[in-house]
């Protein structure tokens, strides 16, 4: 039986969340769609969301051209790593959720790492 593309994905992302659930640390997830892109951070176990920021929020997409681009998610990563580190987290585990470390997911990254995240 051949999975679907999202199906294909998911199962990339079981590894790692796997992986992450070892270390315990927080986790900063990612998901795209062609329009938006959105990032939480959620605690060590994983019951707790302890900042979110996406570009659905007024807030985030103030200043942007559009919500589905590179400079978007550059303003999602930003954003989460000052709400995190507001929460008093600095150390994180990244989670892609089985996509492709590039373009979009890759530009959130490296926002929050420059806004002062670790991982």
């Amino acid at each position: 039986m051949s999975l679907s593309k999202k199906g294909r994905r998911l199962r990339r992302a079981v590894k790692t969340r796997a992986h992450i659930r070892n270390l315990g640390v927080a986790r900063l997830t990612v998901h795209r769609t062609p329009r938006h892109i959105y990032a939480q951070v959620t605690d060590a176990a994983g019951a707790k969301v302890i900042a979110s920021a996406s570009t659905v929020q007024e807030a985030v997409r103030t200043g942007l051209k559009g919500t589905g681009n590179i400079e978007a998610a550059k303003a999602v990563g930003r954003a989460i790593a000052e709400r995190t580190r507001a929460a008093g987290v600095t150390q994180v585990a990244f989670d892609r959720a089985g996509f492709q470390y590039h373009g979009r997911v890759k530009a959130l990254a490296d926002a929050a790492r420059e806004a002062g995240l670790e991982f």
